[in-house]
């Protein structure tokens, strides 16, 4: 059932990332509601779930925005997993924790798009992509993920009580 409530939330998440999202963007700057989600099931279900709705995430994401498919599905499944190892020190009580996460998360992701870019492109102006795409973004993912993760993580725990309830 968690699966299923993961492919509506990514869906969710993508249409708004893609349409209500663009029009409040910062500089032209959205949140990554998809790293959020994507690092949220890593963190509360585990390196499985992470993974899937990582590779889930990224495969979107590169069907209709990806210059080479299966990049961001890489990316993002790695991000997953990465978070998914971290399900052991999860408290669902502690949002430092996995607002932490997404940071490092993003982090990672935006290292390794450019990185990419780098080697597709041959673009090296670290500094510029630092200053005016990498910490607007990371800024704007993590105040994004304070709003969202309650809510989601609130969301996630009632089907984990629902599931204990039945057994």
């Amino acid at each position: 059932m968690k699966r299923v409530i993961g492919f509506f939330l990514i869906i969710i998440c993508f249409l708004l990332q893609s349409t209500l999202f663009q029009h409040i963007a910062f500089a032209g700057i959205v949140p990554n509601l998809m790293i959020i989600i994507t690092s949220i099931f890593g963190i509360m279900e585990g390196r499985t779930d992470g993974m899937l709705v990582g590779f889930a995430c990224g495969l979107l994401t590169d069907i209709f925005y990806g210059s080479v498919l299966g990049l961001n599905a890489l990316i993002y499944l790695i991000i997953g997993y990465a978070d998914g190892v971290a399900n052991r020190g999860f408290y669902p009580d502690d949002i430092k924790f996995p607002i932490m996460f997404i940071a490092a998360s993003d982090t990672a992701f935006l290292i390794l798009t450019y990185l990419s870019g780098f080697l597709f492109r041959a673009r090296f102006n670290i500094i510029h992509y630092f200053l005016n795409i990498m910490l607007p973004e990371l800024i704007y993912t993590v105040l994004a993920a304070i709003i969202i993760y309650i809510p989601l993580r609130n969301l996630l725990l009632s089907f984990d009580r629902g599931t204990e309830d039945s057994e």
